[in-house]
Order: C-alpha cells, then sequence, then structure tokens
C-alpha cells in the first residue's frame, strides 16, 4: 500500500500529507484531551488549517479558502466567544453526566455512523490516485457551479444552518444574562436604591 501510494505522488506530496495527517490526529486529540476549553478550541483551529492543506493538495483552492475563513475564523472565534462570555472554568466537573445514559448513546451512535461508512464505501479504502480534472473544465468553474448549487439546489439548507447560528449566538446571550441575574441580585439593588433615597 505504501509502495502503491509512493508511486503515484512526489515526495513533496506524500511529505506534505503525512505531516497534515499528523497534524489533523494531533489536534483531535488536543480537543478531547484538553482540560482547558479554550485550548481546546485552538486545538480544533490547528485541525482546521491543516485539513485545509489537505485540500489545497487535492487541488481544492475554494474549499481551502472557505475552511479556514469560514470555520477556522469564523465557527471557531465563535465557540471562543461563548466560552469567554459563558465564563467556563476548566475546574467545573465535566465528567458527571448530566443527562442519564448519555455516554452509552453517544457511543452507539458513533459506532453506527462508522458502520455506514463502511457500508456506503463498500469496504474501499482510498489507493492514492492521481486526481483527474475534465479538460472542459475552465477556471473558476467550480466556483461557479457551487454557488448555483447553494443558492438554487441548497438554497433551504443554506438557509438553516443561517439561522442555526445565530440561535448560538441569541442563546448564548439569554445563557450570560441568566447567570447574570442571581438570586436576590435584584432585591439588593432595590434596597440600596431605597436607602440612597431615604439618605437624601
Amino acid at each position: 500500500m505504501t509502495d502503491l501510494l509512493a508511486a503515484q505522488t512526489s515526495l513533496p506530496d506524500l511529505v506534505t500529507f503525512l505531516i497534515a495527517g499528523c497534524a489533523v490526529v494531533l489536534g483531535a486529540l488536543g480537543v478531547i484531551l484538553m482540560r482547558n476549553p479554550v485550548h481546546s478550541a485552538l486545538s480544533m483551529i490547528m485541525t482546521l488549517f491543516a485539513v485545509a492543506v489537505l485540500f489545497i493538495e487535492q487541488d481544492a483552492q475554494f474549499l481551502a479558502a472557505v475552511q479556514v475563513i469560514v470555520y477556522a475564523g469564523a465557527i471557531v472565534v465563535l465557540f471562543l466567544f461563548v466560552i469567554m462570555l459563558l465564563g467556563v472554568d476548566k475546574r467545573e466537573n465535566l465528567a458527571k453526566d448530566q443527562l442519564r445514559g448519555q455516554r452509552p448513546l453517544a457511543f452507539l451512535a458513533v459506532l453506527v455512523i462508522f458502520v455506514e461508512v463502511l457500508a456506503l464505501s463498500n469496504g474501499k479504502w482510498a489507493s492514492g490516485a492521481k486526481a483527474t480534472v475534465l479538460s472542459t473544465s475552465s477556471p473558476g468553474s467550480n466556483v461557479v457551479q457551487l454557488a448555483k448549487s447553494i443558492f438554487t439546489t441548497y438554497l433551504l439548507p443554506f438557509e438553516a444552518t443561517s439561522v442555526l447560528l445565530i440561535i448560538a449566538v441569541v442563546g448564548a446571550v439569554v445563557l450570560v444574562r441568566r447567570s447574570d441575574l442571581k438570586p436576590g441580585h435584584a432585591v439588593e439593588e432595590t434596597e440600596d436604591l431605597e436607602t440612597e433615597s431615604e439618605m437624601k
């Protein structure tokens, strides 16, 4: 398998693929194993940049740009924004199950997804074959086709994703406002105002 991959790809491409692949794996492990949520978000950024490098290796420059701009530049920043607003502490007990039985269900869901991926791929793994480009394709044609697909065929999922992002931002604001309104906080403010008015 390694000999076939080396024969069909050049040495710089192979080295770049190995480095980017290791970066993806290390970044994903950092997301899971880091105790500080901010460090986990930074590890996710490293993973997304490494995936963008893999896209460039496959001559998909547009996908690489979207990967960096949208995911690393917007989604992860949104995660950090929510983390900073909520004030998540690394000493918070995250090991305790918030929902009963969520870990077995999560393991079962991952197992089902893995079996589905194997079934769809028919057990055939990538052999490192070179990507083929149609001779009739012109520069920028893939971007044009992608834009047409997004705003015609996939307009509803595109708008639904936008609405979900807006809901996430609004939900973060609601959670922060709820944490600020602690029990007795409003009563104390009212008593302070009454005391100041009596002193005047």
